[in-house]
């Protein structure tokens, strides 16, 4: 037969301070400047458009072509397709190079 010592806290008690539900904390909120943004995107658009190759390694061509979309969709939905699309011809032009 096991003793257990009453002075042992349960581990498996619910932790309170842990509430993830606790409506009093304010809400976090992540947020991006549009503009910053614009500028990041373009500026890499226009090394790609003045590429005849591409301007970098694979890996970093991988990321571009996660991340490029990712930071689009910070600016409104008919100028985040504009972008993406020429990102992707430029990507497909320089890759056929």
């Amino acid at each position: 037969m096991r003793v257990f010592d009453v002075r042992q806290p349960d581990l498996f008690a619910p932790d309170e301070s842990l509430d993830l539900f606790d409506e009093d904390r304010p809400a976090s909120s992540v947020s991006a400047n549009p503009d910053e943004i614009r500028q990041e995107l373009l500026v890499l658009l226009t090394r790609m458009k003045s590429a005849e190759s591409l301007p970098w390694p694979k890996a970093e061509t991988r990321y571009h072509q996660t991340v490029f979309p990712q930071m689009a969709r910070w600016l409104p939905d008919e100028e985040a397709a504009q972008l993406c699309f020429d990102f992707e011809t430029e990507l497909k032009r320089l890759l056929a190079a």
